[in-house]
């Protein structure tokens, strides 16, 4: 009975570390894809955060300027 309890125990952990593994591979490769991209256009951030959350122009003008600084978005000069 020991015995196959340290079976399913050595089975759980591997597992788990299979499905950890997995999770991270997954994780990266989105990283590095989403890192590849260039920053977006001010003008189409403007058009989308009026677009998805109604915002004035002033809001959106706000909201994008903050990523512009994170550098999510190209800056209106750009």
């Amino acid at each position: 009975m020991l015995s196959l309890k340290s079976i399913a125990l050595a089975a759980a952990v591997a597992l788990s570390s299979a499905l950890l593994a997995t999770g991270q591979a997954t994780a990266t490769s989105h990283t590095q894809v989403r890192a590849a991209k260039p920053p977006f256009p001010y003008a189409d951030c403007i058009r989308e955060v009026k677009k998805q959350h109604k915002a004035s122009d002033r809001r959106a003008k706000q909201v994008c300027d903050q990523l512009v600084e994170k550098g999510w978005i190209k800056p209106p000069n750009a």
